[in-house]
Order: C-alpha cells, then structure tokens, then sequence
C-alpha cells in the first residue's frame, strides 16, 4: 500500500523540470532593460539629443496648448481635440524622457526595475498610444460632420457631445490596457532581459515561461489593439474618403477650404501610423534581427510623434499659427 501511494505521488522528470522553471518564474521580481548597453558607448551623445527633443517638445506642446486654452476664437471642437491629443504627447514625454535622461546621465549600462514599475511605465505609453488613435478618430470625426452635414454640425457636435468623445478616448483604452496589464502582472517569467529602454507589455509577455496564461494574454493584447488602434484608422480612412468624394463633386473653392483643415490631421496620422506600424512589424518580422536594431523602432514610436505632431499644428493650422507669431513676436 506505501508503494503504491508512493507510485501515484511520483512526479515525472518532465514535471519536476516545468515546476522548477514555473518556480524560478515566479522569482523573477526584477527585470534588466539591456538597450542602455547599445547606447552606452555613446551614452552622452544620446543624452544630448534626448534632452533636445524633450525640452522642444515641452516648449512647442505648451505654447499650442497655451494659444488654444487663451484665444476664446479656437475653443471649437476641432482645436479642443488637437489640445488632447497634444496633451497625450506631453505625458508620454514626461512619462518616458526624464527617467531615460537620469538612467543615461546615472548609468548608462544595463539598468533593472521592478516588475510593478515596468508595468506602470507600458501602461502608460500603450494607454495613451492607443488613446491618440481614437483622439484621432474623433477628429476625423468632427471634419466630417462639418464638411459632410453642416445644417447638423452645431447641434451634434456640442459641448457635452465633445466632453463625451473626449471620456470616451481616455477611459476606453485605459480601461482595456489595465486589464491587459494585469493579465501580464500575473505571468510567471522565465527571463529578465529584453533589449529596450523603456517598458512595453508586449516585450513583458515576452519573458513569460509561455502556457495558457501567456497564450489568453497576447489574444486579448491583439484584441485591444483591434479596438483601439485598426478599429479607429478604418474609421479615419473612411471619414476621409467620404469627405474626399464630397470635395470633388463641390467647387474648387469649397474643396480648397475643406481639404485644407483636413491636411495636419491627416499628416498626424499618416505619422502615427507609419511609426506604430514599422514598430509592430519589426516585432513580427525579425524577432532574431539585431538586439542593437530593435531599439531604433522602440525610440522612433515615442520620439517621432512628439516632435511632429506640434510642428504641424502650428505651423499648418492657420488659426494656430497667426497666434503664434503673434505671440512670439511680442505684437499687440
């Protein structure tokens, strides 16, 4: 009888192995951003030209957002989603530049952080990624109801309609990305190291031992990006084709005017979606490429939108940019 109670308790070499793999997962309790050692060599030179592009990128997105917050003229619904959006842009920026200049400036090597912090990080990028997606939407949104149904702009886009898109924007994809990232929080991981220098939930998943949890994980990661990403640049796309086929049956005059507030919005997401979309196949298509060649993507998502989305703002919206010099010319 002790035989075989021991015999029915007996565990399998195959077993011991995934208990002590799924063990040394759960101790994983730090994580080592590896992309510091590709830039170390020249950690000074990168560090520069971080702080050049945060400091331009708080300066340009205050100046817009000081110009529509005080000009009583651009408190329309257009210039209210260009304000989120580029409010969006500031807190990535502070929400990744200043703890990548003090880790440059302080190390400039290998740096770990903690699971909670890493998570916190990636659900704040990916939250307001996702967000200025569907900011970008609404504003496809709102030039199509003005140009396509004018008669019905003012009554359909009303202030509490625009306070409705504006919760809408923020409180869906971060209600998604937490669920996504506390379905991460509770996968074991088998390894710490990834090369990048700042946190996203998909390169977390990544280090998880694999099994049914990481599986669930990543389909409910591909739905939310579904949702909040393909969902809303199919909208865009057809917003902007209804207002094109609109333009070319109207006068030169209408169609010059129309297109012509279209423009930086379309320019916005042309460049959101260019960056999100060599991020995602470089992810896909060269998993083994180049651990130095995988940082290039991760920098460009967060780097290229932030400095170009206020550039075109003020320099392509007439309204904001006539405030503008105004302002930065000190003229009455």
């Amino acid at each position: 009888m002790a035989l075989s109670g021991f015999n029915a308790t007996a565990v399998t070499p195959s077993a011991f192995n995934a208990s002590l793999v799924v063990s040394s997962g759960l101790n994983v309790t730090s994580l080592t951003l590896d992309g510091f050692e590709h830039l170390s060599a020249h950690r000074w030179l990168f560090f520069s030209v971080f702080l050049a592009v945060y400091v331009s990128v708080l300066l340009s997105d205050s100046l817009v957002l000081y110009v529509i917050a005080s000009q009583r003229g651009l408190h329309r619904p257009m210039f209210v989603f260009v304000a989120a959006l580029l409010t969006n842009s500031l807190t990535v920026s502070t929400a990744v530049y200043p703890k990548l200049l003090s880790d440059l400036a302080l190390r400039g090597h290998s740096l770990q952080v903690s699971r909670s912090a890493c998570l916190c990080q990636a659900f704040v990028v990916y939250t307001l990624g996702a967000s200025s997606f569907m900011l970008l939407a609404a504003m496809a949104f709102d030039r199509y109801l003005s140009i396509c149904c004018p008669l019905r702009y003012a009554a359909l886009m009303s202030p509490a309609a625009v306070a409705a898109l504006l919760l809408l924007c923020w409180l869906l994809p971060g209600g998604l990305l937490a669920a996504t990232v506390l379905l991460a929080a509770q996968l074991p991981l088998c390894r710490s190291h990834f090369s990048r220098i700042y946190c996203d939930v998909y390169s977390f998943v990544s280090l998880s031992c694999g099994g049914g949890a990481a599986l669930v994980s990543e389909v409910y990661g591909l739905l939310v990006a579904a949702a909040t990403v393909l969902l809303p640049t199919a909208f865009v796309l057809f917003s902007y084709a209804r207002i094109l086929s609109i333009c070319v049956r109207r006068s030169r005059s209408f169609s010059s005017r129309a297109l012509h507030t279209c423009v930086p919005h379309l320019l916005v997401f042309l460049n959101y979606l260019l960056c999100t979309a060599v991020e995602l196949l470089h992810r896909r298509v060269q998993p083994g490429s180049d651990p130095a060649a995988s940082i290039v993507p991760s920098v460009l998502v967060v780097v290229v939108p932030t400095v170009f989305n206020p550039v075109v703002y003020g320099l392509k919206m007439t309204e904001v940019f006539g405030h503008v010099r105004r302002l930065l010319s000190c003229s009455d």
